[in-house]
């Protein structure tokens, strides 16, 4: 079993930054994990009305070998939409 790091917290783990943001009048938020490196990644979709973007990609019979940035928020589509702004940032063969 993995030991817990220093903090026992996500931003304990090497090699993956951590960014997070809210809007506490608006009750909502958005925690954006980025690997240093593309990682590896794999989804388990529950709940009856889950709102997702791009976790089909993710199945093991696909070509998506690994992720830039997994993005973590609510609000249905709006949520959803918080993923614009990372997958810009994090374009493929752009400077970052």
């Amino acid at each position: 079993m993995a030991r817990p790091g220093a903090r026992n917290l996500i931003t304990d783990t090497p090699g993956l930054l951590v960014g997070q943001a809210e809007d506490a009048g608006a009750r909502t938020g958005v925690t954006v994990l980025y690997p240093e490196a593309r990682a590896v990644c794999a989804v388990d979709v529950r709940g009856g009305g889950p709102g997702t973007r791009e976790t089909d990609a993710l199945a093991p019979d696909t070509l998506v070998e690994a992720v830039d940035a997994l993005v973590l928020a609510g609000g249905s589509v709006y949520g959803l939409a918080a993923a614009d702004g990372v997958a810009i940032d994090r374009a493929p063969g752009e400077d970052q």
